[in-house]
């Protein structure tokens, strides 16, 4: 199989490492994170008109085209910057769901967020109800023509500055069954929204929101109403290929400033990386790297084609991201010492990051249960 990239795919990730080198360094993102809450609106508007906000999308719909590789591609050179704009809340997950959408609802929502004027997230994890979509016991009860919202829903990824939120709600059942679940598209600001903004262990932002008899349009829905279990796990899966290249960019850097921090590093008279006890370490560690890299590969290709084991392989990738990816940020921080452990230097950042990303839509746990019995 040829896993080499095409010249317009060399392009594009040649123009994301050079803004990251040169838009992105460290010193700018502390700052974003730090002053801006994690949105940059020059760096945002800077990536509509570069296009990044417009690959996944039909070129009748304003888009470029582009397939899940070209995302994978974008992000990875994202995670080596540990670059925080929304991207993934609202193109891939927010827009995943609109590319899905009837043709009114894309028409209303997609230029503006092509444009870098719309910003979405989802709303999925409910308390005590993590780990799975069935879960789901926020309530959309039919009142005349509309849908009344009633519940709460956390750690929503840009639910802070999100304009729409894709909402998922049981109009029908109960929290464990996946048939009765809808997805519904809600102004943020409508009267009975309530967000907590919070910060995330990342450095990130997110919210806990709280629908008090929110009124949503009849029309507001995604697919077909009582039916989108499928729809939901289709979309998630790709947002956890997108996090999971993320994740490779920012392991790629753990491993290669390692390595080269202990070629620097001196302890009686020469460098510790001349150790064969820590040398065997970091092998381990560019192991683990380059297994998640090959798994990512898989998954990518095998959702892109459409096999039958796709969903499998998406299990696969996501627990060897929470156990391997892990291992390596451990391994980094540890073998940089004390200087490891400081807000001034990279390593621990790119910790935090690995951390959140082993959380994000289920943890190893969750995807090794589900691996073994797909």
């Amino acid at each position: 199989m040829d896993f080499s990239l095409n010249d317009d795919q060399k392009m594009l990730r040649d123009s994301v490492a050079k803004f990251v080198k040169g838009s992105y360094d460290f010193d700018t993102r502390r700052k974003i994170v730090k002053d801006k809450a994690s949105l940059d609106t020059a760096i945002w508007q800077q990536m509509a008109d570069l296009g990044w906000l417009a690959i996944p999308f039909a070129e009748e719909d304003g888009g470029i085209g582009g397939t899940l590789v070209e995302t994978m591609i974008l992000l990875e050179e994202f995670g080596r910057g540990l670059v925080v704009e929304p991207y993934i809340p609202t193109v891939v997950t927010g827009g995943g769901f609109l590319r899905r959408a009837d043709a009114r609802l894309k028409e209303k929502y997609l230029p503006a967020l092509i444009e870098g004027r719309l910003q979405i997230a989802f709303a999925l994890n409910e308390y005590e109800r993590a780990g799975g979509i069935e879960n789901c016991a926020l309530t959309a009860t039919r009142h005349g023509n509309a849908w009344v919202l009633n519940g709460v829903k956390l750690l929503v990824q840009n639910g802070d500055k999100a304009d729409v939120l894709v909402v998922l709600a049981r109009t029908s059942g109960t929290a464990g069954h996946r048939d009765g679940l809808s997805l519904l598209l809600v102004d943020a600001g409508a009267e009975g929204v309530q967000r907590r903004p919070h910060r995330t262990v990342d450095g990130g932002m997110a919210a806990e929101i709280t629908f008090n008899n929110v009124v949503v349009a009849e029309d507001a829905a995604i697919g077909a109403v009582g039916t989108a279990a499928a729809l939901a796990d289709t979309v998630i899966h790709e947002t956890i290929l997108a996090l999971a290249a993320e994740a490779t960019g920012a392991l790629s850097v753990l491993v290669h400033s390692t390595v080269e921090y202990t070629k620097q590093r001196k302890q009686f008279g020469q460098p510790i990386g001349s150790f064969q006890a820590l040398q065997h370490r970091m092998a381990d560690m560019f192991m683990q790297y380059e297994q998640t890299r090959s798994l990512l590969l898989c998954a990518t290709l095998k959702v892109l084609e459409g096999h039958d084991d796709a969903a499998r392989a998406v299990h696969a990738l996501k627990a060897h991201i929470g156990r391997g990816g892990k291992k390596i940020a451990q391994e980094a921080v540890q073998l940089h010492g004390g200087m490891g452990m400081t807000d001034e230097l990279h390593i621990g950042h790119y910790f935090k990051r690995i951390t959140a990303i082993d959380a994000l839509f289920g943890n190893a746990d969750l995807h090794l249960r589900a691996f073994a019995a797909a």
